[in-house]
Parts: C-alpha cells; sequence; structure tokens
C-alpha cells in the first residue's frame, strides 16, 4: 500500500546528503522548500510504517547522533509527525513573541 509521506531533515553540515538525496530520488520525491520532501512510499503494513521507513531510510543512508528526520503522514483522517532520527529542539524563534507574565507566587 503506498503512504504519502512529507519528509523534513536536518543532516548538518558533515551529513550523508549524497546517500538522502539518493533515496529521495528513487522514491520519486518532490523538493518542498528548504530541507523538505513529499513522496510516496510503499509500505507493507500501515500499522508498521515509521518502522519500515526508518529500516529502508538506515539501509541507504548514513545518520549519526547529530541528524534530525521528522516524518508527517495522514492514517485514518488523522496528520500524525514524529520524529524517527533524532529529536525535538529548542525553537529558534522561542522569545520573539509577547507573552503576558503570570502572577509569581511562593509558599
Amino acid at each position: 500500500m503506498e503512504q504519502t509521506i512529507w519528509l523534513s531533515y536536518d543532516l548538518g553540515i558533515k551529513g550523508d546528503y549524497e546517500g538522502l538525496y539518493a533515496w529521495l530520488d528513487n522514491h520519486e520525491a518532490i523538493e518542498c522548500g528548504d530541507s523538505i520532501a513529499f513522496f510516496r512510499f510503499n509500505v507493507i503494513n500501515t500499522e508498521n510504517l515509521i518502522d519500515e521507513l526508518k529500516s529502508d531510510l538506515s539501509e541507504n543512508v548514513q545518520f549519526s547522533k547529530r541528524d534530525r528526520v521528522y516524518v508527517i503522514w495522514k492514517i485514518k483522517n488523522k496528520i500524525k509527525g514524529e520524529f524517527i532520527f533524532g529529536k525535538r529542539k529548542a525553537s529558534p524563534w522561542e522569545g520573539y513573541g509577547s507573552k503576558e507574565s503570570g502572577v509569581d507566587e511562593i509558599d
């Protein structure tokens, strides 16, 4: 079964972009802006989508512990997203907005 995927990647300056780009090209991915791709992925079981995608990528791309790959997909009328490599970090826009400060209270 084909599953529609958006993939966001951050491999830093030493990342295996050649491996990732070859993988994306082989999956006929479409560029959607800086470090974002859209493609269809053949999956055996949609319940195992993340495991199958992560396994396929790992076989073709050398990831380091600092690399980050986030995928977004739709399943059962829900949009889901998950890091399959790496994890979330602080947003570069934190502190730019104007938030109301609450009352500080100490017992």
